[in-house]
Order: C-alpha cells, then structure tokens, then sequence
C-alpha cells in the first residue's frame, strides 16, 4: 500500500529481503528485538525509509542506534508506544543504503516490561538481498561485553541505559574488521558461577539453551524469550566468552541471602586476602562445564575465553578450567585470550571500559581470531 508520498508500507513479514541479527524466535509479525547488538538490516534503493516501532518499559527505556552504509547517523531513546520513525529522506534514489536499526541496550532482566520491536516499514526504493558475511562470532559476557560505560563521561555514576552502547563496543568493532555477522549474549552483573553481589541465579550458563531465557515477565515468555534457541540455524566460526569480571567481584561483596530458603551465598577470602581454594574450584567447575555445554551446542567454533579490561583476578582459575576442560575432552579448538586492560585514559563512565578501551581490546582480538579463522 502506497501513501500520499508515494512511499510503499510493507509488514517485515512482507518485504522479501530482511536480514535480523541477534538470537530471537523467527517471528517477524511483529520482530522482537531482546539482545545488545541485535538489528534490523536492510538493503534498498529510493530517496525515504521509515521504520514503525513499538516500546515499552518500566524502569529501563530501549535505546536505539542507526546506521546508514556503516556508519552511525543517529542514537535515541525509544519513548513508550507505537510510531514512525524516519531514518533517511531526500537520498539518492538509485544508490543501494545500507541501513541498519540496532538495539544499544542489553536484555534487561531488571525490567520485564521492557520492550522493543518492528513492525512495519514504508520506502520508495526497491529492496534488495543483504550479502553474507564470511564469518560469524557470537560473544558472551557481562557489563563489558554490554558495552556499559561505553558512551558518557568518567563522572557519570547513575546506573542508566543512556550509558551503554552495542556500537561503541569492542564486540561490534571485533566483528566490523574481521567482515563477521555476530550475535551478543550479555548481561552487566552477572558471571560463570555467580553475580557480583553473590546471588547464585545470577549466571549466563542457566540460560544459554533459551533466546533470552532471563528476561522475567508473562509478555516475554509469551514472545518466546524462554523457548529453546535453534542453534543449528546459526552456527559462529568462534565464541567469544569474556566472563569471569563478577565472579572475581563476588569474592569482595557481601554474601547473597536466598528469600526463600534464607540460604547465605558467599565467596569467600582466606585471612590473608587470597581466595578461597573450594571456592576458587567451585568456580572452575562452573567455566568447564559451560565450556562443555558450549561445544555441545556450537560444534565446530573456535571458543576463546578472552578476559581481562577491569583487571585479571580470575585468570589463573580460568587457564585451570580451560586445562580441566582440554584434558577431559581432547578438544583443541579452546584458549585463552588476555584483555588489555582498562586505564585511567581509556575509561568511560560508571568506571567501566570507555569507547578507546573498546577499541584497543577489539584491535587485540581481531589479531587473534584472524589467526585462528585463517
């Protein structure tokens, strides 16, 4: 159907060529949008693009960034509703866009009304197919990995979804160089066996296996967040799990009280200050056996355990249950990557790695997998 402009309204169901990144259902009446990093892409001729959204949230507003021939044009918060928004007018009508629509924040598990999706689009091009990309990287991880801190300044404190990026992001500027189509499993806070504060249930492992199995909330499971991901229909060259940072945390929090059981969670420091030996192991076994649940699901990947940005207190458990993992398994395909670290000159807000610490951990790492994915 065409409007008074003469631009043409499609359902994403309709256009015949869409190209989603990100881990969701399929469902494309209307997309659902869950990780950082997901997106929209699109290629297409015409002089206008208009994308129909719809948000909704309690706490955390979605923000979203756009991309025109890779290049960020714009970033904005998505206010609460349905609406139109433009993403470019007055182009070149010949020339093929590139255009990408990405979500900046990640899932947020402390929001279950959060939301974000597409439902339709209206141009007055042609669309055209996305070419695939020689390489595919999923990425796994905590605040890091959430690009939190990533944009805003060294003063900034407050806990806000403003602050991150999925853009300004040492995962989307790995994937760029190395020409790779990737997906984000992430969460700020949350570790290999625990979460800073020590609350147990705060783990990626657990929900590895679902789209985004930690988002609470009837409309999310109802949207499919808690099904089982098919893993078979995306298959990455390399996994990338940069966990590690909040379970190191958790040794110098306060122990996590289960409401329920009043159970006491805690990892605990000998008097001397060095971590304790069974909860050092308890650790490792956590990281082996997510690595084992990692190959079951990702057959022929590289994993790299890359770690480092906020300090290396865990690297020594990590290099024991990658040891642990090879030894019980002969599986070769799995190693260890150091981080650079964060400096005083490359932090960006609520302490955490800035856009030039992102960027030299992606510079590292691209050198890195290059090698392996040659």
């Amino acid at each position: 159907m065409k409007d008074n402009n003469n631009l043409l309204t499609q359902t994403l169901a309709d256009v015949e060529h869409v190209k989603v990144h990100g881990r969701t259902t399929g469902c494309l009446a209307p997309l659902t949008l869950f990780w950082t990093g997901s997106a929209l892409e699109l290629n297409l001729t015409g002089t206008e693009l208009w994308v129909e959204i719809e948000a909704d949230y309690d706490l955390y507003e979605p923000w979203i960034c756009m991309e025109i021939n890779g290049v960020p044009v714009s970033r904005q918060m998505v206010t609460g509703g349905r609406r139109w928004i433009p993403l470019f007018r007055g182009m070149s009508a010949d020339k093929v866009k590139n255009i990408r629509v990405i979500t900046e924040v990640q899932a947020m598990s402390g929001d279950p009304a959060c939301l974000f999706q597409i439902h339709a689009v209206k141009y007055d091009g042609t669309c055209l197919p996305v070419q695939e990309q020689p390489y595919k990287i999923e990425f796994i991880g905590d605040s890091i990995t959430s690009g939190e801190g990533a944009i805003g300044a060294k003063e900034e404190e407050d806990w806000l979804p403003v602050w991150f990026s999925a853009v300004q992001n040492y995962t989307a500027m790995t994937a760029r160089s190395l020409n790779a189509e990737y997906r984000v499993i992430s969460q700020s806070g949350w570790g290999v066996l625990t979460g800073w504060d020590n609350n147990p249930q705060m783990n990626i492992p657990q929900y590895y296996e679902q789209v985004c199995g930690l988002l609470a909330g009837e409309r999310n499971e109802a949207l499919g967040a808690r099904t089982a991901y098919h893993f078979e229909a995306w298959q990455p060259d390399a996994v990338v799990v940069n966990l590690g940072t909040n379970d190191g945390g958790a040794f110098y929090s306060p122990g996590w009280r289960n409401p329920v059981s009043g159970e006491i969670h805690k990892q605990r420091l000998n008097e001397d200050g060095t971590f304790n030996s069974d909860d050092l192991a308890a650790f490792e076994q956590a990281a082996c056996n997510f690595l084992i649940k990692l190959r079951q699901k990702n057959t022929h990947a590289h994993i790299v355990w890359a770690y480092g940005m906020l300090s290396i207190p865990m690297m020594p458990a990590i290099y024991r249950a990658v040891d642990a993992y090879v030894r019980l398994t002969g599986d070769r395909k799995v190693s260890v990557f150091q981080l650079p670290n964060m400096t005083e000159d490359t932090m960006g807000a609520r302490s955490h790695p800035g856009v030039k610490a992102h960027e030299k951990a992606a510079e590292a790492l691209t050198g890195y997998l290059k090698e392996l994915l040659a």
